[in-house]
């Protein structure tokens, strides 16, 4: 039986830590992720929970503890943001190709510099390819059911990565919603409980947990921890459904908005996808084909599965929250252009940035996006690959 409530995106997640119950949880507080970690100590001294709760000198620390717990074979994971992310950038590496199954709930928040404490992907995109798995969330829902999932993926015997669940800072961190939230008891029978077949307090086979690896050897272990990634695809899959069946909510790779007939798709992650599709619904009334694609897991990137879901696209609108410096557009844009590419899929597909520290994105800039994208398809309209919604200053 379902329980309907009202709750911030950190209290939601906050919530399904209560939920699941893990072993242990370090952490060390950074805005805007700070209450998840102080709800869930809550929790705990208010019996709760009994999960062990260790608080560290540092975001390095709270990664590092993580690992050490995982590998003593109990279920752990923290939480952080921006700055924190970075800083755990050493151990980010550590957990993937130790194939920790722990998992790290990120809000999102811009990376310095200049200093700010909004909302963009760059502390998420950075570690990209660290061998994390990587779930953005639209809405406080979306965060909540997605961190129930997490172990379930993580813990499969096909993958046994690190988990990312990632939500908007203070867009849905801080943003109080209408939530649905699952009986305590059918949270726990669908995560199920942890028994790890290795671990380092098992005396009765002992093993070593991040030795130094040769060139003999090194590479191998490298091409195995890419093939979790891959298994990963599927196993994200099957669990989506099988949360959807028992809970009658959940999306699978991305989700798929409006896009059957459309003639221009906007590709985009995380909250904005909110205000995409009431502009979609408003420019559907005035008779245009437009979709959103929205795209629910980064790593593993979904390529094949894109390349078929945008095929009869006209046209393709690529949205970018974070800056990689590179001059012709972000992460999600450059590999998106090439899964397309790789697949013969030959569409126009035109790379925006928006939203970078928090800058205003609404529906009057989807509006003029789909309005370009057209102009480009139908009047041959010649455009700036890379191009940054909302700028103050006029580009050049």
């Amino acid at each position: 039986m379902s329980v309907k409530d009202r709750m911030s995106g950190n209290e939601a997640v906050a919530y399904a830590i209560k939920q699941v119950n893990p072993d242990v949880m370090p952490a060390f507080p950074i805005t805007p992720s700070t209450e998840i970690p102080q709800l869930v100590s809550n929790y705990i001294a208010n019996n709760e929970m009994d999960t062990e709760f260790i608080p560290v000198e540092s975001e390095h620390s709270s990664m590092s503890a993580t690992i050490g717990a995982e590998a003593a074979g109990a279920r752990s994971l923290t939480a952080t943001s921006s700055c924190g992310l970075a800083l755990m950038w050493e151990e980010l590496l550590l957990a993937a190709s130790n194939r920790m199954p722990c998992v790290l709930t990120l809000v999102n928040r811009t990376l310095s510099g200049p200093i700010n404490i909004n909302c963009d992907h760059s502390d998420a995109m950075g570690a990209r390819d660290t061998g994390w798995i990587q779930i953005f969330a639209e809405s406080n829902q979306e965060a909540y059911d997605n961190f129930i999932q997490a172990y379930p993926i993580a813990e499969d015997k096909r993958v046994h990565l690190p988990v990312m669940i990632c939500q908007d800072g203070f867009i849905t961190s801080h943003a109080v919603q209408n939530i649905v939230l699952n009986e305590d008891e059918e949270v726990q029978d669908f995560v199920g409980e942890y028994h790890p077949e290795e671990f380092l307090l098992n005396d009765g086979n002992p093993i070593a947990i991040g030795p130094y690896s040769i060139s003999s050897y090194a590479m191998e272990a490298r091409k195995a921890q890419e093939m979790a990634m891959e298994n990963s695809k599927e196993v994200i899959i099957e669990v989506a459904r099988r949360y959807k069946e028992k809970f009658g909510r959940g999306f699978e790779l991305f989700e798929e908005y409006k896009t059957e007939d459309a003639d221009y798709i906007m590709v985009i992650m995380g909250s904005a996808a909110g205000t995409a599709k009431q502009a979609v619904d408003d420019l559907r009334e005035k008779g245009m084909k437009v979709g959103v694609l929205k795209l629910r897991v980064f790593r593993p990137f979904p390529a094949e599965e894109l390349a078929e879901a945008l095929k009869n696209a006209k046209g393709i609108a690529i949205m970018e929250r974070t800056e990689s410096y590179n001059g012709h557009g972000g992460p999600l844009c450059s590999e998106l252009r090439a899964a397309l590419y790789e697949h013969k899929v030959y569409t126009e597909a035109v790379c925006y940035t928006y939203g970078l520290a928090g800058r205003d994105f609404t529906v009057e800039h989807v509006y003029d996006i789909f309005n370009e994208v057209n102009d480009i398809v139908v009047n041959g309209k010649e455009y700036k690959q890379h191009r940054y919604i909302n700028l103050r200053t006029k580009e050049v």
